[in-house]
Formats: C-alpha cells, structure tokens, sequence
C-alpha cells in the first residue's frame, strides 16, 4: 500500500508518520506506532483491552513461525466493513492508537 493511501486511512487521527521498516511499514501517529503495513496488508495495534473487539470482528491476528513455536504479535487486521466506511475505519485507528498509548504506560 503506498504512503497516500496509508494517510488517508488514517486521517481521523491526523498526520501519521510512515517509516520502512523490516521488509514493511511502520505507521506512527504523535511518536507512536499504531501499525503496521506488511505485504499491502494493514495490521492494527491492539492489546488485552481492545483484541477481543478484533477478534470479534473478524480480524485476525498476525503471526508467525518463530523456529518452530507459533508467535503471536500484538497487530491484527483491519475488519473488512472498515474499508467500506470512513466511520468505522476512524473507530478502528482510534482502537489502535488508545492501545498505542496504553503501551506506552
């Protein structure tokens, strides 16, 4: 996904930042990240207050295989009604950027 459209996904919040990084992007919002662009894909951050509402959802949760033994990070994908409507993408950034901050505590 390039940096444009990653903005205006965001935009609810206001001007992110988009960094490389690891084969991908970060994407971070006052200095801190929020997601993640890996392979056109969106992952938001979310937590033990907010993953159940991802889950619930229908997003899943991004993983990989860490020699072996699954490893589940903290991203998960944007629900695919949020594409639809600016609304609901909004709740979803803001979802993302409130466990940004819990992160930060």
């Amino acid at each position: 996904m390039d940096n444009v459209a990653i903005e205006e996904m965001f935009s609810a919040l206001g001007p992110v930042t988009v960094k490389r990084m690891f084969g991908g992007k970060g994407i971070y919002f006052e200095g801190r990240i929020l997601a993640l662009e890996v392979g056109g894909d969106i992952l938001l951050k979310a937590d033990a207050e907010s993953a159940g509402a991802f889950e619930e959802a229908g997003s899943s949760q991004w993983t990989y295989d860490g020699k072996g033994k699954l490893v589940k990070m903290p991203y998960w994908s944007v629900p695919e009604e949020a594409f639809d409507d600016p609304d609901d993408m909004a709740r979803w950034v803001r979802l993302a950027y409130e466990a940004a901050l819990r992160a930060k505590k």
